[in-house]
């Protein structure tokens, strides 16, 4: 133990500090003999204080803290000298200052407890609650809280100047981490038996790590107890704010990097939260108040010492004051922070804040190699990750990948088959999995076709176990699972021989300092601190370095797109995984995690169709080309799409995308009434070229929308039956009142060219447009000469289960429908259908052309959508799969208050979440979190409408309902633990 560890180590005894016994009564008396105050008590509850809310009616006055007996008046008055420097310092925080009366004096003084005299004071009232009980910390929350720990400890150095005495803080604390081994070595007898061993086993390590670095860590006053449960938040945005800090009877002299080690610990109780998502704590504390490369050594295992000591405390503390309902309660938390904080390796986690704050990471350096382990040069290395063209057909998974592909390869006559290390494998994943899987590769894995030597290497000690060889030479472990083992325990030389290969099954060869503890695979979350204590395999056996353990595509591709792409170009997520595959309706990530596609209504059959792949290559190598030239497929695909449509919409214009379509149909509106005005509705997104981004009134899509609307341009109301002025059935005044607009605007002299809407309102959320709404509308448009546009762009091809199109639920024909996104299944073609009439009037504006739109290839992707539609039942899919999705949505419904409604038909759904169902205030910063909470838990989706507060679920037609339970349980979830 070094000198900086000895203070008062022979002597140090925790003192037991049972909360004063005073009640609500007592309280009320205190307030109004001391203070006149008329208030009401209401018990708050602590470990080792007694603190009361007082309020005058329903109105919170101030708080009555009465301190332990054990803490004299001088604790007391520092601790309030330190609430108001940091309050000085830091005036948007809301700290609990100690009231003073009219001549600025404290309002404290010393009472008569049954336990003796103690301090009472008057102190601030904070509003909101604590952060305990909020559920899932966020990283941006988790880096709120570490923001905060730092602006304290920067305060508080005013209050210490160099270590010189202060008085009320030189004192000997249980919670002070500098006594953490006493505290153990004292209350460790009060932990469970079947658990003792294991707690203090992992508090021993961390005191050992720590020690080595002890004389190196700074010291000042901290606050020592910046915690969830003393950190208070405003909740008023739909969103957790933490701004104010409470109850600093714990304030002391010591490391400073206590302070955040004990705040970053009480993350790690929180429904779905894991040790690596104390990181953004560390970063945001790194900015405000740098850490030194010992504090970063140090963080992680006082982290575990933390948590070691709670609950030895906690065991003690219940069993001395079993009345204590409080710290009774808080047990369980603490039980939790020290199971995660002791799940992960000191070095691995240590590894993980350093990178995180940008610090060298500590690598272990290889022995000098004598021999190859194994002759493996002119292997065939395998891409196992999620942009390996190996990977075909969505077989990715494990056992269709690695066997398939491994026993393809060995007999083409190569000699050696291997996997890289470092690699984040898509054979690593089965199904999407709430909790991110273990896809990042340990280690090298090799398959040979005949029996080969492996040979150490180095020297050391070899131990044989469970039929894994383990080498350990100057602090490297290798370790072979799968070999046949040639060697027993004992010392080898290098060259000796350890073992053979066995012919076609997997070897695996580990490397680094513990690699015996490695997993095969670990959460790419935590792989930089797991690769960190190990070392590629591939140089000993003759094969290049993967290169992975070192390489970030992910966040450098990121900045090139950044960079290179307009800044409105924009991407889902602020931090948002690169995707590189997908199949059916799972999106893959780099990280070879599965997530579920709840949002892409563009490939509506589904990622890597087969079929498309086939159609597309097959065209590709015979002929692609525009479409003024003459061949079968732009005709076929035409006719088809004739045939889908109603009687005598008969002709086909071919484009390019959603936005053309919309466009080319305003165009055809006006070119065949000669008029230029047109009609749409509030809320309504069409397209971004001139024409459809000018009757798109979503303020979503463009905030001035309304504003920047050219005045050919004339809108009706949002016919939105849930929250729009009519509601219920109400809403069917909307038709009438919409044409009645239309009317008006003729008798001004101004008749429509058209009218163009959504058949079914997707961009407010999938909701269905009221009763006999298009109706009264296309029969309006159309008395006084105009055309009827259905813009189907997101809601056709069978999309709503019981129709095909849209509008079909309307019980209307329109005279244009205007169709993309489902068309192509991701290929860039949309389509215009509509009368040979209204086709022909466009010659009179000019031709028509569109590259891509009617090419060859994009004609036969076209055709292949509309034959596996039919062919898989995909229509009837989304009305079975989607109508149990509704119904799972609408059973949650009951018992989330948030979930206000749930729009839509089929698989084009709407989830609305609203702060009050009697007002209806949408709760978008809520909906915005909760689209980043459920992508951690594996699912992809956004929200929509005007106030971006409900979930738009639009998934390829393919999905299935064991992937739409697993989105309402992941949903289910979130709403429970919190975002």
């Amino acid at each position: 133990m070094t000198t900086s560890m000895s203070l008062s180590t022979s002597t140090f005894d925790p003192v037991d500090l049972p909360a004063p016994r005073v009640d609500e009564a007592w309280a009320e008396q205190v307030a109004a003999e001391r203070w006149g105050l008329a208030v009401t008590a209401r018990g708050l509850g602590s470990n080792q204080d007694a603190n009361f809310l007082l309020s005058a009616g329903a109105e919170p006055v101030a708080v009555l803290k009465v301190s332990n007996p054990v803490f004299g008046l001088p604790e007391v008055e520092v601790q309030d000298r330190a609430a108001d420097l940091i309050a000085e310092a830091y005036p948007e925080l809301r700290i609990c200052q100690v009231l003073r009366d009219d001549a600025g004096a404290p309002q404290r003084a010393v009472v008569n407890t049954p336990d003796g005299p103690a301090v009472a004071r008057l102190i601030r009232f904070l509003g909101g609650g604590t952060l305990f009980d909020r559920g899932h910390v966020s990283p941006r929350v988790a880096a709120r809280l570490g923001e905060v720990a730092a602006k304290i400890d920067v305060a508080l150095a005013r209050l210490d100047d160099g270590g010189a005495t202060v008085d009320g803080v030189d004192r000997e604390l249980q919670w002070d981490l500098r006594f953490a081994a006493q505290v153990l070595d004292a209350l460790g007898g009060a932990l469970p038996e079947h658990r003792r061993a294991e707690v203090l086993a992992a508090g021993a390590a961390a005191w050992r790590q720590v020690a080595r670095v002890a004389d190196d860590l700074p010291r000042q006053v901290v606050h020592l107890d910046v915690t969830d449960d003393n950190v208070v938040v405003d909740a008023s945005s739909g969103l957790i704010e933490l701004d104010g800090v409470i109850d600093f009877s714990d304030l002391t002299r010591t490391w400073t990097v206590s302070e955040l080690a004990i705040a970053v610990s009480s993350i790690l109780h929180h429904p779905g939260n894991d040790p690596v998502d104390v990181l953004p704590a560390v970063r945001a504390y790194h900015a405000v108040r740098p850490l030194s490369a010992a504090e970063a050594d140090a963080l992680w295992p006082l982290v575990v010492l933390r948590g070691a000591v709670l609950v030895a405390s906690g065991c003690h503390q219940t069993a001395l004051d079993g009345d204590n309902d409080y710290a009774e309660t808080r047990l369980a938390h603490e039980w939790r922070i020290c199971e995660q904080a002791m799940s992960v390796p000191l070095a691995v986690m240590t590894a993980l804040v350093r990178e995180a704050i940008g610090l060298p990471v500590d690598r272990p350096a290889p022995p000098l190699a004598a021999t190859q382990l194994l002759d493996a040069a002119g292997a065939e290395v395998l891409d196992l990750s999620s942009t390996s063209p190996l990977v075909d057909d969505g077989a990715w998974r494990e056992a269709e990948l690695v066997e398939r592909l491994v026993a393809a390869h060995l007999q083409r006559g190569h000699r050696v088959v291997a996997a890289r290390f470092a690699e984040a494998r898509l054979a690593g994943t089965t199904e999407p999995t709430q909790e991110p899987p273990a896809t990042v590769a340990t280690g090298v894995d090799l398959w040979t076709t005949d029996p080969a030597d492996l040979r150490a290497p180095w020297g050391g000690d070899v131990r044989v176990r469970d039929g894994r060889v383990v080498l350990v030479g100057e602090g490297i472990e290798l370790v072979l699972a799968g070999a046949e083992v040639a060697v027993a325990d004992g010392a080898v030389a290098p060259g000796s021989l350890l073992g053979r290969t066995r012919p076609g099954a997997r070897l695996r060869v580990t490397v680094g300092r513990n690699a015996s503890s490695a997993p095969e695979a670990v959460p790419s979350a935590y792989a930089a601190g797991w690769l960190a204590q190990l070392l590629d395999p591939a140089p000993l056996m003759g094969l290049e370095p993967s290169g992975l353990a070192e390489d970030r595509t992910r966040e450098r591709l990121l900045q090139r797109r950044e960079k290179t792409l307009a800044e409105v170009q924009e991407h889902y997520y602020a931090a948002p995984p690169r995707i590189e595959r997908g199949w059916r309706h799972h999106l893959v990530s780099d990280d070879g995690r599965p997530l579920v596609d709840m949002l892409n209504n563009v490939t509506v059959v589904g990622h890597a169709h087969p079929r498309v792949a086939e159609a597309a290559a097959r065209q590709l190598r015979v002929l692609n080309t525009n479409s003024r030239f003459h061949y079968e497929a732009i005709v076929e695909f035409g006719a088809r799409l004739a045939e889908l449509a109603p009687e005598g919409l008969d002709t086909v214009f071919l484009v390019n995308s959603g936005s053309e379509a919309t466009d080319l149909a305003i165009r055809l509106a006006m070119v065949s009434t000669g008029r230029t005005d047109m009609v749409a509705v509030t809320e309504a997104y069409h397209g971004w070229t001139y024409a459809s981004d000018a009757v798109s009134t979503s303020i979503a899509d463009n905030p001035a929308a309304l504003e920047t609307r050219p005045d050919w341009v004339h809108t009706v109301p949002s016919p939105n039956p849930y929250r729009g002025t009519r509601r219920g059935a109400d809403a069917v005044a909307y038709g009438p009142e919409a044409a009645a607009i239309i009317d008006r605007l003729a008798a001004e002299g101004r008749p429509p060219a058209g009218f163009i809407g959504e058949a079914f309102y997707g961009n407010a959320g999938g909701i269905a447009l009221p009763e006999g709404y298009l109706q009264a509308v296309y029969a309006a448009v159309r008395r006084h000469g105009g055309v009827a546009i259905a813009d189907e762009v997101q809601v056709g091809y069978g999309r709503l289960g019981e129709w095909f199109w849209g509008f079909e639920q309307q019980g209307v024909v329109p005279d244009v429908i205007a169709v993309a996104k489902a068309v192509g299944n991701g290929s860039p073609v949309g389509a215009v259908i509509t009368t040979r009439a209204i086709a022909d009037a466009y010659r009179g504006a000019g031709y028509f052309f569109s590259s891509t739109g009617g090419s060859p290839v994009s004609s036969r992707i076209g055709l292949a959508v509309l034959d596996i539609i039919r062919d898989e039942g995909l229509q009837q899919n989304a009305r079975d799969v989607g109508g149990h999705l509704i119904a799972r949505l609408r059973e949650l419904s009951q018992r989330h208050e948030l979930l206000g409604a749930v729009h839509g038909s089929g698989l084009y759904i709407g989830a609305e979440f609203v702060r009050d169902r009697a007002t209806l205030e949408p709760a978008t910063a809520e909906t915005h979190a909760i689209c980043d909470r459920l992508l951690e838990l594996g699912v992809v989706v956004q929200p929509t409408s005007d106030r971006l507060n409900v979930l738009k679920i639009k998934p390829p037609l393919c999905i299935d309902v064991a992937a739409v339970d697993f989105f309402v349980d992941a949903l289910d979830r979130v709403l429970t633990e919190g975002w």
